[in-house]
């Protein structure tokens, strides 16, 4: 399959030929198959979403199954040995971790790294408050919140997360930037809002219906949008 630039942009100065590498949050497989073509000598895909490891093991492993692991499993609690992993990559993943869950999994991600281990966090700065992106993520919080006592995503900025992993242990490598802006797609603003509708069913029906109608006022008042920015954020682990 082909590697989007972030990933490749992302992984061009990390040392991947060889190196034992978790994808954390493995999504649609888009970072495996980047780690693969870099030459990674074993990539554990690792996901807590079921349909998500299905598609990983359809559109990457299958082509490559000696070098593949995909796994079903919770970040919180990676089924990998201690000091086991070489590189490690969390690409559009924090922006789906809530901040309960912030310390755990950042505690995983340290306990598997070998000494000297790569980290490559990839995600996006929050909104400016005049994207309408803005009011469509802002909605699906307050649906995520209302069904389920959390929101469906939080934006942490590059500083953040960087302070955070140095605070775990981690040595700061660098930054760089791999979309400004971001081209957030007529199928990105449709599955946001699909997100809410599925959110609301779970609602009190007038509730929920009304949300869903402010979801499809927005999809067609966005259409697409270019706004905001991602970043990429490197770390080495050095006991």
């Amino acid at each position: 399959m082909d590697v989007p630039t972030t990933v490749s942009t992302a992984l061009e100065d990390r040392p991947v030929n060889g190196a034992v590498c978790l994808e954390a949050g493995a999504g649609v497989g888009n970072t495996t198959a980047g780690l693969l073509a870099a030459g990674a000598s074993r990539v554990y895909a690792i996901t807590n979403d079921a349909d998500h490891a299905a598609t990983v093991e359809e559109r990457v492993a299958s082509d490559d199954p000696d070098r593949t692991a995909v796994v079903h499993a919770d970040l919180r609690s990676l089924p990998l040995a201690d000091d086991s992993v070489e590189i490690i990559t969390a690409h559009g993943l924090f922006n789906v971790v809530s901040p309960e869950s912030l310390d755990a999994i950042g505690h995983e991600l340290t306990r598997v790294a070998a000494p000297g281990c790569h980290l490559v966090v990839d995600d996006y700065e929050p909104l400016p408050d005049g994207a309408r992106m803005h009011d469509l993520f802002a909605l699906e919080n307050a649906v995520s919140e209302l069904a389920t006592g959390r929101p469906a995503l939080t934006f942490y900025p590059s500083n953040v997360l960087r302070q955070f992993f140095v605070g775990s242990g981690w040595q700061f490598d660098r930054t760089r930037t791999l979309l400004d802006p971001v081209p957030w797609t007529a199928n990105h603003v449709r599955a946001h809002a699909n997100v809410v509708r599925s959110l609301a069913s779970k609602l009190p029906a007038e509730l929920g219906d009304s949300m869903v109608k402010q979801a499809d006022s927005l999809v067609m008042a966005i259409g697409d949008e270019s706004v905001g920015e991602m970043y990429s954020v490197a770390f080495q682990y050095v006991e």
